[in-house]
Order: C-alpha cells, then sequence, then structure tokens
C-alpha cells in the first residue's frame, strides 16, 4: 500500500477504534484526559506544520489558542452568544492575530522570530494578569475585562449538558475528537499539497523556487494563518469543555510541555505530533505519582531526545524499517561471492 494511502487509511482505522471508547468505558477520567489529549494534539498537528513544514520558528502557538479560548469566553460572558457561534467567531479571531504577528515577524530568520513571536505572548500574559481594573460588577464582585489572575468562568459550555445530563462529557468527547480528525486531514492535505510542494523546492532549491516566484514570505504567512484557525478552534473547544479559562493557558511550562511532544514524535512527520502527545500524556500519568520528580522527569524529556533522537520516535522507526528492508540484500552478497569463488 502506497504512503497516500496508508495514512488515511490508518487514520480512519484509528477514528474508529476512538470512537467505540466511550461505548466500551464509563470511566470519567479516561474520557476527559482523552478530551485533553484530542485538544493537545490539535494543537501540535498545527504547530509541526508551522515548524516542521513551514520552517517558522515560531513560538506563539500558546498565544493564539488562548486567543480562541478567551475570545470564546469574553463573548460567551460579556456579549452572551451561543457557544456554538462564539467558537467560530474567536477561531477566526485568532487567524486575524496570527496574519498581525506574521506581518511583524515572518520577515526575520531563525531564533529572532521565536524570540519575537514568545516576547508577543508574554506581553498578552502580563496584560491579563494585570488587568485589576474593574470592567463590571456582577454577584462576585469586580469583573476585570480579561478576568486577571482569576480569569472567566460561567460563559457557558458545549451544550451536552442539556441533552446528556452527567454523560455530556461524551459530547464534549467526540467534539474534540473531529476537531482532531479535521486537523489531521488539513495538515496532510497542506503538507502534501501545493504548500508542502512549495516549502520543499524551497529546502531542497531555494534558488530555483525563488526564481520560479515561489515567495517564502507569502507561503509562511499563509501556513501560519491558516493553521491558527485549528489552533484557535482548539483554544475555543478547550474553553466550552472546561467552562473555565485562564492565564495558566500562557504557562511556559505548558508550552515546554507541547513543544515536546513534537520532538519526542519527530518534527515535520505526518504521524509525529499525534505520537508524542499520547506518550508524553501517559509519560505525564506515570509521574503523577511521583509530584516531587515530575518537573525534573518531564524537564529531561526535551533536552534527551535533542541529543539521542533528534529526529523522534518516528525517525527512529524508519531507521529501523530501513535496516530490515537492507538486510536481506546485505545477506546476499556472502553467499553471491561464494558462487563466484566456485
Amino acid at each position: 500500500m502506497s504512503k497516500a494511502m496508508r495514512d488515511p487509511v490508518v487514520g480512519a482505522a484509528l477514528l474508529v477504534c476512538a470512537a467505540v471508547v466511550p461505548l466500551v468505558s464509563h470511566d470519567r477520567y479516561i474520557i476527559t484526559q482523552s478530551t485533553l489529549f484530542f485538544i493537545w494534539a490539535t494543537v501540535v498537528t498545527q504547530w509541526n506544520l508551522v515548524f516542521g513544514v513551514g520552517g517558522i520558528f515560531s513560538l506563539a502557538q500558546m498565544a493564539l489558542f488562548a486567543f480562541g479560548a478567551y475570545g470564546t469566553a469574553m463573548l460567551g460572558y460579556y456579549g452572551h452568544w451561543p457557544m456554538w457561534l462564539a467558537i467560530p467567531v474567536a477561531a477566526l479571531a485568532a487567524s486575524a492575530a496570527s496574519l498581525l504577528i506574521g506581518l511583524a515577524c515572518l520577515r526575520l530568520r531563525g531564533p529572532y522570530v521565536a524570540l519575537l513571536t514568545l516576547a508577543i505572548a508574554q506581553v498578552l500574559y502580563l496584560m491579563i494578569i494585570n488587568d485589576t481594573e474593574c470592567f463590571l460588577f456582577n454577584e462576585g464582585g469586580c469583573m476585570p475585562l480579561f478576568g486577571g489572575m482569576r480569569g472567566i468562568g460561567s460563559f457557558g459550555d458545549l451544550g451536552f449538558h442539556a441533552w446528556l445530563g452527567p454523560r455530556y462529557i461524551i459530547g464534549d468527547y467526540f467534539v474534540a475528537l473531529a476537531l482532531l480528525a479535521a486537523a489531521f486531514a488539513f495538515s496532510i492535505w497542506l503538507a502534501r499539497g501545493p504548500f508542502g510542494l512549495a516549502f520543499r523546492a524551497l529546502r531542497d532549491n531555494p534558488g530555483y523556487a525563488l526564481s520560479r516566484g515561489v515567495s517564502k514570505f507569502r507561503y509562511q504567512l499563509w501556513i501560519f494563518a491558516l493553521s491558527s484557525f485549528f489552533t484557535g478552534f482548539a483554544g475555543a473547544i478547550y474553553a466550552g469543555h472546561f467552562k473555565f479559562v485562564g492565564p495558566t493557558v500562557f504557562s511556559f511550562s505548558l508550552l515546554l510541555f507541547l513543544l515536546s511532544m513534537i520532538v519526542v514524535g519527530g518534527v515535520g512527520s505526518t504521524w509525529g505530533p499525534v505520537i508524542g502527545a499520547a506518550l508524553l500524556m501517559l509519560a505525564d500519568e506515570g509521574w503523577k505519582e511521583a509530584q516531587d520528580w515530575r518537573a525534573f522527569g518531564m524537564g529531561l524529556v526535551l533536552p534527551a531526545f535533542l541529543i539521542l533522537l533528534p529526529d523522534g520516535v518516528v525517525g527512529l522507526f524508519n531507521r529501523l524499517q530501513a535496516r530490515r528492508r537492507a538486510a536481506p540484500a546485505h545477506a546476499e552478497l556472502p553467499a553471491k561471492a561464494a558462487e563466484a569463488d566456485l
């Protein structure tokens, strides 16, 4: 089976398996953690498009995620918008914000893009936590515009509680799963379509690509904006699922946790971000039993993979597969040499 056919078939099989989980397991913790996995996997598949395919060293993904989350919360809290209207509007707002960030950052190169995008995210974080001026008064007292350190809550949910009662988390589960499926299909289409071809041309022969009218800045800006829609959408679903948004979505530890998923899985690979997200979330679950060592252990993951397995788990698997295919060919050489001696 060709690679172009294999990925959709494997993806469809995994989608069916994931859809069966709530039907065979009624464990609330497993369902909620799986929902969170789908959200983080959506973010890292889009970050991998920016980082691994587009070659943009951006650290603004969590800021764009926060745009979707805070946009949904604020539209629901202040404007009393229906959640399913606020979510796509917030995702589009994240895309618009990414265009502004891209125009400011993408003419830079390498670490300068990373530093500037990280600075933008930190400015937004500081703006939120320092927001202490009253925007309105409610039953809880003074409410800042962005919620300040206490965040924003009581703005609604995804609407499944009225239908499913205590089992509303199953509805949230399937929404997050559908988002991941759409984001993953989009990432495959983008990487193997004209955008992916343009970036491979810029990587392999930049002079020829530029002479054929392939503008690196224009293509980077497009891939940055398109991927941010799903990143913002994931933030909006996160807000709807947890019914709360706070400045913790800007935390540096969360940013490193998600970046580690890409590195562990394999930067630029199709399945790497999803595999890395699964492995890191399982590892994080294991470390919860040893809280004193959790931060230390998780902190070792990123440098260890950068040094020992820079192309991640997928790269290791590909090398082992290549060696296995090459082994029969090497085994035939002594036999042919013996026949030649005879």
